[in-house]
């Protein structure tokens, strides 16, 4: 029995009942978004998807793009705060930057099956995709000069800086086109993106400095 033949029309009667169905909402908004992306989008397929009343769908959003801006605000906020967060705890520019790169993959395999759609729409200037993903880039980018300036390094120049975090999403974009749908990709294929990544951001934004201590890291440069 769905929440449509039980509770028709009545509001819930407490906040965490309320928070719980917006909460569900959202999730199916999730569901139809992973599998249609945002232009099939729709409130029908949403309540559907929930097993909601129209009604009930009403009461908490005005129709099937706000919860969509919901779930992106959330990816974006797990983003920007997984890279403050990386960007803490040590001095050694070369171990921030590994940081940076793994809270990147940390994330994106948190979306599973949604970073397909996700990648797929982010240069859509008709999708709101998009416009998520600059502002996204434009904190990952503050965070980043931030973090030079503290460290006493020159702050990198914004083409270098761009060049870096396109390639990182120009990446992690190839691992998830290259995944059947619904598949997780293998352990093997992210650990070889994520060396391409660490090389790709030491050669864009670091120092000679920065190389030679990576060349004594296992693993980051292949062994003459």
């Amino acid at each position: 029995m769905t929440e449509a033949t039980t509770r028709r029309g009545r509001p819930p009667q407490t906040q965490e009942q309320a928070d719980e169905v917006r909460a569900r909402i959202v999730l199916a908004t999730a569901a139809v978004f992973t599998r249609n992306g945002s232009r099939g989008l729709s409130v029908a397929q949403i309540i559907e998807q929930a097993g909601l009343a129209r009604p009930t769908f009403y009461r908490y959003f005005g129709n099937a793009t706000e919860p969509l801006h919901v779930l992106l605000n959330t990816s974006n906020d797990g983003l920007v705060d997984g890279i403050r967060v990386a960007l803490t705890g040590t001095d050694e520019p070369v171990e921030l930057g590994i940081r940076l790169i793994d809270a990147y993959l940390a994330w994106a395999g948190g979306h599973g099956a949604m970073l397909r759609p996700l990648f797929a729409e982010l240069h859509d200037p008709a999708s709101p995709v998009s416009a998520y993903r600059e502002r996204a880039l434009d904190d990952i980018r503050a965070l980043v000069r931030s973090t030079f300036t503290e460290l006493g390094r020159p702050v990198p120049s914004p083409l270098d800086l761009d060049a870096a975090l396109h390639v990182c999403e120009y990446v992690v974009y190839r691992i998830s086109a290259g995944t059947e749908p619904g598949v997780e990709p293998d352990a093997e294929t992210v650990a070889a993106a994520r060396l391409t990544m660490i090389r790709v951001l030491l050669t864009t934004l670091g120092t000679r400095t920065d190389i030679e201590y990576a060349m004594n890291l296992p693993g980051i440069f292949p062994a003459p």
